[in-house]
This record gives C-alpha cells, structure tokens and sequence, in this order.
C-alpha cells in the first residue's frame, strides 16, 4: 500500500526573469501544514549585467519563506529592512496585516553572471494572527540547527524536526527541513507532525521503495513512519506541520479566510495605500481580477 496520499505534480510558471515550479496550492489540496504556497525556482544563470528584478508587490494574511541552495536575493521592504539572502540562510518576512517588498539581484551578483536556485514558500498564518503587524527576520545559516544521521545532513529551516528546533518565529507547529542524502543512503521520517509532504529537489529519492517522479511533491499518508531512500546523491526538502484552521482564498499575492479581506487589500493596493519600499516608486499593478 502506497505511503503517499496525493503525489502533487509541478505546474511552470513564467514570472518573466524566469520560470518556476509551482506545487501548492494544487487541486488535490490546498496547504501541506500551513504551507499554501510552494514554489522551486531554477537553477538558473543569467548572462552579465542581467539579473533578477521583482518590483514592489503587497501581502496579506501569509508569512514568505527563501531559501536558497545558489545565489542571492536583495530583500527590500516596506519596514526599512534590506537585507541579501544567501545559500542556507532563511528570510522569514510576516505580511499580516500588510506589507510590501522587493526581490532583486544584488549588483554585485548582476556583474558576474547571477545564478540562482531556491524554493520560496508562503506560510498560511492562523486566522487570530492574519492581521498582526508586519515583520521581517533574517537568520543566517550558521544559526540553523545542523543534524547529521550516517549519509545524511540536515537543517532545520523552521519549526521542528528530530528533536532540533530552528529560531525562526512560527505561528503554528511547522516542519520545514532541507536535507541532503548520500547514494544510499536512508533517513526514517516519523510521524510526529500532522501533516509531511516530501520534495526531491534533485537527484532520485524513493519512499518505503516506491521512486518519487522528478520535481514532484509527495504528501505522505499521516499517522505512520516513511523510510526516505537516495538511489543516488539527492537534496530533499521536506514540509508540513499542523494543518491549516479552515479554507483560505488567494487572489495573487493576498490570502485570507474571508473574501472580503481579500477585497479590500486588492482596493488598498489599486488605490496605492500600501506602505511603500523607500526609494523605490515603481510596482507591481494589480491583475485583472476574474469576477
């Protein structure tokens, strides 16, 4: 019998730089945890002189999670913060209420040719938390818990995991772990959290011997241990936590448990009442929204 509830496959999206893989929200389930949002970005490599330019854009009700495996992003919000994410560092911007940012490479990446492959997620935040006062918190790698099994590295991004738990602030009980696996070798994921989905970002992964398909995200079937197994040197990244308290919406960069919330936010940034990121007067426009 099969460990994997819903094998979730990956959707390109095209966000003008460059192409991602996106794997939540999908059709067969919204969140994974409080994960709503699951994007892998890459690798890719842009000539000299080019780079990544994401302009101003708002959000509402989610928490962004980066994580880089290669290059770097120029963090820029609303808050004043600036900040560059490099490789095993973790960006963790709280939107609640509201907030704006940027995403660029930075100018000393741009001359040399920038590369850059990540994953970048959305955290569905509690409903008592969706308006709190937007934050941002930059933890660098050195001070993520590292956990080391025979062939396997961890870290530990967020939330908890084998008995380690990272600094990052969570709204609810998350699991969010990048690992690296040796040719053969093997890691027991247990039970413990409430909801696990488990994605190869490359190499070739099997789970209690069934091969995973490339750049699919397995959401595992709760309440037992699942054995993870490289048939050659893999990273994996695995996700969930408890699940999401209820049914949320999501119109572009906005999510929310109400419709109305969503509404307004979209009429707030039409009529340029977010707060803006210093220094920079262009932005994103809205989309058209489907009525």
């Amino acid at each position: 019998m099969s460990v994997i509830e819903h094998l979730l496959k990956p959707h390109t999206r095209d966000l003008g730089d460059f192409a991602v893989s996106r794997l939540l929200p999908a059709a067969a389930t919204q969140t994974v945890g409080p994960f709503i949002f699951f994007d892998h970005m890459g690798p890719v490599a842009m000539p000299p002189g080019e780079g990544a330019d994401v302009r101003p854009h708002p959000h509402i009700g989610l928490a962004t999670v980066t994580y880089l495996f290669e290059g770097e992003i120029l963090h820029h919000d609303s808050l004043g913060s600036k900040q560059v994410i490099k490789p095993g560092d973790v960006n963790w911007m709280t939107a609640g209420k509201g907030i704006a940012h940027s995403e660029r490479s930075p100018q000393s990446a741009r001359d040399a040719g920038p590369r850059l492959h990540g994953i970048q997620t959305w955290v569905a935040l509690p409903k008592e938390h969706e308006n709190v006062e937007p934050s941002f918190h930059h933890h660098p790698a050195a001070t993520l818990p590292k956990l080391e099994r025979p062939g396997v590295r961890m870290t530990v991004i967020a939330g908890d995991a084998f008995g380690a738990e990272a600094p990052v602030k969570v709204f609810s009980r998350t699991l969010y772990v990048a690992i690296e696996l040796e040719a053969g070798a093997s890691l027991e994921i247990p039970a413990e959290h409430a909801e696990r989905g488990v994605y190869p970002v490359d190499g070739t992964i099997a789970l209690d011997g069934e091969v995973l398909p490339e750049r699919h995200l397995a959401v595992l079937v709760p309440g037992q241990p699942v054995t993870l197994t490289a048939q050659v040197a893999s990273r994996v990244m695995l996700l969930g936590g408890d699940p999401t308290d209820g049914h949320r919406f999501i119109f572009w960069n906005f999510v929310a448990s109400t419709k109305e919330a969503i509404e307004a936010a979209s009429q707030r940034w039409e009529d340029d009442q977010f707060p803006r990121v210093p220094g920079e007067t262009d932005r994103i426009p809205l989309p058209q929204r489907k009525r």
